[in-house]
């Protein structure tokens, strides 16, 4: 699976990249800082799966959620936030999945496979 990190936080991106380069069939394509960059490298490489930081600068999620679907109609979104109150907010504005920043690596993992897998409640 090809994933694009969007967080404006370098050693967010960093662990994440640590963790999921580690996978076997997990690989980080880009990264980006914020919301225009993204969508830029999106429209490029239509990544499988983007991690995306719920307040990444540069655009309103629900937003930027619409518009990356835009251009990657099949892109699984990944809604990470270090507050837990903003599942309800990804979900209801069209993220895949939410997971909080908070929540063990191992969750991350599951919740890429899931979503890969296209199960339910992801």
């Amino acid at each position: 699976m090809r994933i694009m990190l969007a967080d404006n936080r370098r050693k967010v991106r960093f662990a994440l990249r640590a963790l999921l380069e580690q996978q076997a069939g997990l690989e980080v394509i880009d990264e980006a800082v914020d919301a225009q960059y993204l969508l830029a490298q999106v429209e490029e490489d239509c990544p499988d799966v983007v991690l995306l930081d719920w307040e990444l600068p540069g655009m309103a999620p629900a937003d930027l959620i619409s518009a990356l679907r835009q251009e990657c109609p099949d892109l699984l979104v990944v809604a990470l936030s270090g507050r837990v109150n903003a599942r309800r907010a990804a979900s209801a504005a069209g993220a895949d999945a939410f997971v909080s920043k908070g929540e063990p690596p191992e969750r991350l993992l599951s919740v890429i496979q899931c979503c890969a897998e296209k199960c339910s409640g992801c």
